[in-house]
């Protein structure tokens, strides 16, 4: 009898190998429980989850901003709160002197071709007049006019209507990334460039406001200083601000050993008039970079390439006098620190990124919308991460789609290429099903390093 039940003990656990078998979790696959990734975490707060829910403004800064923008009483406040909100979007790049030039003598050549195959007797001189004022007439039609945006305090007030909550949102999104992947940084000073209305400090200061003790804000606008200022007082200027040790400057501290634990830069590179300006620019705010350098642009493909211009800068260029040698590596959203895949493929689509938000409760705004950004971390310490041996973790970068027993995901991987797996229980196991399930567009999803192939993925 025992030798039975001996025999039906090996048959049972026979059965249980073959199973786990066909899950996708053979010791020679996976080398080492899956389940180490979670860290003990539940499968919907797992290590790669940085999303967050639906954003509200922080309380004393909604109430400050409705105060502001009803005592401004602008008039047709929705119409241009629109017409705004339509130019920022749009807004591109300043076209480089050099691409024009190169367009008009492409330009030039082309005219000048198809006037010599008519032939005939042809006056050179009034012929290249035309041409010239022809090429001047194209260019004026098809190049973007860049204009820097000029606020006074009405327009101001219009952008807080416009912009205060999805700017909030997208920069409080990206500095998740930080605290829910390094939490054990705690910051005690920043920077923030271009600084507008001051939602980097609220930001800054829903994540870190037990540590941060300075926090210097640059704008070239005074009237937008202004309206930051009043926002902390709660419209009131005999008030104490709400966020203390708050300093405005319409200047960067000149001194280049002067460094903050956390610099960003929000909304600010596309203000700024050419490619050498931004490449200026971005140095500068590495050199004052001690920890991490956070910078958010619109979720478009011009935000997405300047984010890829400042990338690319810091990490294949070299400053002549350097100050601190700790070398860029990408913190986030890339997963690695090759070319960007995204740029090489036609039609291009940026990388970006969505956060639902509350917007401030005025006429024509709906009770929720979406802020759809691009940003770029980069740090000077080692790259803190939801690390764990034999473990890779993508960037999901398009919606996650959930279906029977299936889950599409759509990834940039660590190898610098684009994937689109489609994970099942089977293949690549319950844990990393569940997780895939319980991720979405933003969060990164475990990738296992395979001794053998189990499955294939879709490229």
């Amino acid at each position: 009898m025992a030798s039975r039940s001996y025999g039906a003990g090996v048959l049972c656990q026979g059965a249980a190998v073959v199973r786990m078998l066909f899950r996708g979790m053979s010791v020679a696959t996976h080398p080492h429980s899956q389940a180490d990734f979670l860290k003990g975490e539940p499968h919907k707060k797992h290590p790669g989850v940085t999303n967050l829910k639906t954003l509200h403004l922080p309380e004393e800064l909604q109430m400050a901003a409705q105060s502001i923008i009803h005592r401004a009483q602008v008039a047709r406040l929705t119409d241009r709160i629109r017409s705004l909100t339509n130019i920022l979007w749009s807004r591109k790049r300043p076209v480089e002197d050099v691409t024009l030039r190169q367009k008009a003598v492409s330009l030039e050549k082309e005219l000048w071709e198809k006037a010599m195959a008519k032939r005939g007797d042809v006056d050179e001189q009034a012929l290249e007049d035309r041409i010239r004022k022809k090429v001047f007439s194209e260019l004026r039609r098809t190049t973007y006019h860049w204009t820097p945006m000029k606020y006074d305090e009405e327009l101001g007030v219009v952008y807080m209507a416009a912009r205060l909550a999805g700017g909030y949102a997208a920069v409080r999104r990206a500095l998740n990334e930080i605290k829910k992947r390094d939490p054990s940084f705690a910051p005690q000073s920043l920077l923030d460039f271009g600084s507008g209305l001051g939602s980097v400090v609220w930001a800054s200061h829903s994540c870190w406001g037990d540590t941060l003790k300075e926090m210097v804000c640059v704008d070239s606008s005074g009237p937008m200083n202004i309206l930051a200022e009043r926002l902390l007082k709660g419209d009131d200027e005999s008030a104490e601000p709400y966020i203390k040790h708050v300093y405005f400057r319409q200047f960067l501290p000149v001194s280049p050993k002067v460094q903050f634990d956390l610099v960003v830069a929000a909304f600010t590179l596309s203000e700024l008039p050419s490619g050498k300006d931004r490449e200026d620019a971005v140095f500068t705010l590495w050199r004052k970079t001690s920890s991490y350098l956070v910078l958010v642009e619109n979720g478009t493909k011009e935000g997405h390439q300047m984010l890829m211009e400042a990338r690319d800068t810091l990490l294949n260029k070299q400053e002549k006098i350097v100050h601190d040698s700790r070398p860029a590596s990408v913190f986030a959203p890339c997963p690695h620190e090759l070319t960007c895949p995204k740029l090489g493929r036609e039609p291009v689509i940026p990388c970006n990124f969505q956060q639902l938000y509350h917007p401030l409760p005025l006429p024509g705004h709906n009770d929720r919308q979406r802020e759809k950004f691009s940003y770029l971390i980069l740090t000077r310490t080692e790259p803190a991460g939801p690390e764990t041996e034999g473990v890779d973790w993508a960037r999901l970068i398009a919606p996650v789609q959930r279906r029977t027993r299936h889950v599409h995901c759509r990834m940039c991987c660590s190898d610098g290429q684009l994937q689109h797996v489609v994970v099942t229980a089977r293949k690549q196991s319950r844990d990393v099903y569940r997780c895939a399930r319980s991720s979405d567009w933003g969060d990164q999803m475990p990738m296992f390093q395979k001794v053998e192939e189990d499955g294939d993925s879709e490229g």
